[in-house]
């Protein structure tokens, strides 16, 4: 191939012949250019880059039918090189090259540096892993995460509405009929293929109640990522012996950000915060790191980014019933991708109870 080479995973979705010439002069180096595929998250395609003693990161959207404004990775690149050019205090990688044109590998792309960190999805890392040791730094890094989030939505909203990423107003009463819209294209893609939909239960009870109980006062709108959690940051461990704690490193995953309701994002990570009591599918579901010796409640996530933003904590009942009920109707459009064969992800296959199970949630955070 030409001093190109790719795993055998990445040949049906990247061409890196393609990629390779388009690369060439975008990128600084010589030699070879190898593309490997990264497994971690269920959203946009990830990859690692690498060109003599280089490394990037590429994304590209997944293959199969996709919701309408979904897996959008141009206009991911467009908020990243909005927030870089912001010279805010935002913990983002820095953004090196995007290509509109699907003739190079099929898809539009972009491409980022690589930036140093651990995903903590499903089990801890090592380094926070230990109970006796550990308990104070998860509680660190959990404080760290609510810090990242505070800082993003200290960002001037204005550049973004500009440029065509979102709206100054409505952006809670879109975001109700945006994901309504959701549900019914999912409805609308199964029966153009000649099946139905299946019917979940409490979905409707959760909607007529989301639009019954929009908030009548929200604060000013800000930047809003759409889907902030711990799995999608880069973390660092720190130092147990200097006392010096994790933190976050870099903010991931931007296909969904906009100009909105900050509590929106806030009210999306306390979707996945468990803690005692908590029925046990909700650990299962989200790797049961939230709930981890030391981390703190989901109050205390209330109270500490209230302190760190000086923004009302008013309708979080409102906030975290949107999100649970936004995220179930996301993993069930992920869902249909699993049915269809269009997504070789095995989280996927666990949505068969997972979907109604958030939306049963939903609807008993909701008290509908």
């Amino acid at each position: 191939m030409n001093g190109v080479t790719q795993s055998h995973d990445t040949e049906q979705l990247v061409d890196v012949e393609r990629f390779s010439a388009w690369a060439h002069a975008r990128l600084p180096g010589d030699g070879p250019i190898e593309v490997d595929r990264l497994r971690e998250g269920h959203s946009n395609l990830t990859f690692v880059v690498r060109r003599h003693g280089f490394e990037w990161i590429m994304r590209r959207p997944p293959r199969g039918p996709l919701l309408p404004t979904a897996h959008d990775v141009l206009r991911e690149y467009r908020v990243l090189d909005l927030l870089q050019r912001s010279g805010a205090t935002v913990r983002i990688p820095r953004i090196v090259a995007a290509c509109e044109d699907p003739s190079v590998i099929g898809v539009p792309f972009y491409l980022m540096e690589k930036v140093s960190g651990d995903v903590i999805r499903d089990r801890l890392p090592e380094w926070l892993a230990d109970d006796a040791l550990d308990a104070d730094r998860r509680r660190a890094l959990a404080f760290d995460l609510v810090d990242a989030l505070a800082e993003l939505h200290s960002v001037d909203p204005a550049p973004f509405v500009e440029g065509g990423i979102g709206r100054a107003s409505g952006y809670l009463e879109r975001q109700v009929r945006r994901w309504r819209g959701q549900r019914e294209g999912i409805q609308a893609a199964a029966s153009e293929r000649g099946t139905t939909a299946r019917d979940l239960l409490d979905y409707d009870a959760v909607r007529n109640w989301l639009e019954a109980n929009l908030p009548v006062e929200t604060g000013a709108p800000t930047v809003v990522h759409g889907d902030y959690k711990l799995d999608n940051v880069l973390a660092l461990p720190g130092h147990r012996r200097s006392g010096t704690p994790p933190q976050v490193n870099a903010i991931l995953d931007w296909e969904m950000a906009t100009v909105g309701d900050p509590l929106a994002d806030l009210g999306y990570l306390l979707s996945f915060w468990v803690e005692a009591g908590d029925d046990p599918w909700r650990a299962a579901l989200s790797g049961g790191v939230y709930g981890a010796k030391g981390m703190p409640t989901r109050d205390e996530v209330v109270a500490w980014y209230g302190e760190r933003t000086g923004r009302s904590m008013r309708d979080m009942r409102f906030y975290v019933t949107l999100a649970v009920w936004k995220l179930a109707i996301l993993l069930e459009a992920s869902y249909n991708r699993h049915l269809a064969g269009t997504t070789d992800d095995p989280f996927f296959s666990l949505l068969d109870v997972g979907v109604p199970a958030l939306l049963e949630y939903a609807r008993k955070v909701s008290g509908a």
